[in-house]
């Protein structure tokens, strides 16, 4: 496995072994060992989650402000554009958004860390996207950052397309009004 920085400290893309021939392909999407090893992190996941979203769908931006959960995101179908933006006050990236292209065909992987909000948009006609994380979905902690925020200036790769969102994400909070991790 190949471990990628990015410019946002402790968010890191994961490049796994494809073995591929004629045939098709085969990886190990997670092994505990592996994960400890690559990225010094030992990570224990409580949850996987899987969601099938049409293109156009944006999902975020999402955080728990308690019970933070660390993320380890795929997408095994598709593309996607994924975001995550920097949640902690104390670091010197707060309010900073990175994003990656995650696709069945890249295979790549990304490591958010608790303390930050994540979203992604669907690019293809589907995608498949699933994930790992570190504490359970507690949606009384839950929290959504407004993902057209202009102040975080997210580009969502939209290219005039209208993206479709959940009641929640449209009333997403500004920075400025959003809870944040110390």
């Amino acid at each position: 496995m190949v471990v990628v920085g990015t410019s946002i400290k402790d968010l890191l893309i994961l490049q796994p072994k494809v073995f591929g021939d004629a045939r098709g392909f085969f990886m190990e999407s997670f092994n505990a060992n592996t994960f400890r090893e690559c990225t010094g992190l030992d990570a224990h996941f409580v949850q996987d989650n899987h969601s099938r979203s049409r293109r156009g769908v944006l999902r975020g931006l999402h955080y728990q402000i308690q019970k933070p959960q660390g993320k380890l995101v795929r997408v095994t179908q598709g593309l996607v554009y994924d975001v995550v933006v920097d949640m902690r006050i104390s670091s010197s990236t707060f309010g900073q958004w990175e994003g990656v292209e995650l696709s069945g065909e890249n295979n790549h992987q990304l490591w958010v860390p608790p303390g930050f909000a994540h979203g992604f948009v669907v690019l293809s006609e589907s995608a498949d996207f699933l994930y790992k994380t570190t504490d359970y979905y507690a949606p009384e902690h839950e929290r959504c950052l407004a993902w057209n925020d202009p102040t975080v200036n997210v580009d969502w790769r939209l290219d005039g397309l209208e993206p479709s969102l959940s009641a929640k994400d449209l009333n997403g909070k500004p920075l400025a009004e959003c809870e944040a991790f110390d």
